[in-house]
């Protein structure tokens, strides 16, 4: 059950009217990086959680993150209201009505004449928004380093925006917006880390004989470091000790029965190339004659320069 209430989490004050700064909000609206792709993501997983201290933090931080969402489409609007006034009442000529909305090139025209000044769930190039943004698998192990991942991009994209905006209160509002990314991050890290082990996710271990081989298959200019050297580390670079790994020599060789072995040779019979054969192709039957070509080629470097 939920219960909503009408103040933001945050006090916004917009200094001016900015379609183009609203349009590029957008981004953390309805993006795959935004607050509506946050508070979905947390809020499936914490359904699903059996844990009660996650499932509790999961449904806290997604309830938050629809708090978000409210602060950023209403940061939106509040953008657009000039422009949406201006629009809706066609007070200027349409040259300027039209320069208003698209300012510096930017598309906020989406916003304004298709959405009328609102949020709309687009990210800022006005693809809309997916449920493929939510990349839960169901594993608290690796869920949770996602949800780490996503608040780290989101922090970014919080920090991109507050460096196109010298308006003070809505650098203010988006600084909050990105500072809670950081807090949100921390505590998928302690949640993260209080299960042990969490390392590698899931319950499988891996095959003691490649967990702890580093190959090095891209050639030319090497460098080494904590991620391929080390104690914890074997370092195979020899391209011939990088196939076959297993001890088998590398190849492909399924097992067929009896009828599937017949028919394969069959086709493989019938679709054979032969090697010794030279077939003439449509492409060649349309070029031009090789001699002639050779002779008017001989006969114009016998032909003096003018």
């Amino acid at each position: 059950m939920f219960s909503h209430n009408k103040r933001l989490q945050y006090t916004l004050r917009v200094g001016e009217t900015n379609p183009g700064l609203a349009n590029l909000m957008l981004e953390q609206f309805g993006g795959p990086q935004g607050e509506l792709a946050a508070a979905c993501r947390y809020f499936t997983q914490a359904i699903a959680e059996d844990d009660p201290g996650r499932k509790d933090l999961l449904f806290d931080i997604a309830t938050e993150e629809l708090s978000h969402l409210e602060v950023i489409g209403t940061m939106v609007a509040m953008l657009n209201k000039g422009a949406k006034g201006q629009l809706a009442e066609a007070v200027d000529s349409e040259a300027e009505i039209y320069k208003s909305i698209t300012g510096a090139g930017n598309d906020s025209h989406l916003t304004q004449v298709l959405y009328g000044g609102g949020p709309a769930l687009t990210n800022s190039a006005g693809v809309p928004w997916t449920a493929a943004y939510i990349d839960s698998i169901g594993e608290p192990t690796a869920d949770l380093r996602s949800n780490i991942a996503a608040e780290a991009r989101a922090k970014i994209i919080y920090e991109r925006l507050i460096a196109l905006t010298e308006d003070p209160g809505v650098k203010e509002a988006l600084g909050f917006l990105m500072t809670r990314e950081i807090a949100h991050q921390k505590s998928f890290e302690k949640a993260l880390y209080a299960i042990s082990p969490n390392f590698p996710p899931g319950k499988q271990p891996g095959m003691p004989q490649f967990t702890d081989v580093y190959f090095d298959m891209s050639k030319g200019g090497e460098v080494r470091g904590p991620w391929n050297q080390g104690p914890g580390w074997q370092y195979v670079d020899a391209p011939e000790q990088q196939m076959g790994v297993d001890g088998g020599g590398g190849e492909a060789t399924p097992s067929l029965r009896a009828n599937e072995q017949t028919v394969l040779q069959q086709m493989a019979q019938r679709t054979a190339s032969d090697p010794a054969g030279d077939p003439q192709t449509g492409a060649e039957l349309g070029m031009a004659d090789t001699d002639v070509l050779n002779a008017v080629g001989d006969q114009l470097a016998k032909e003096p320069k003018k």
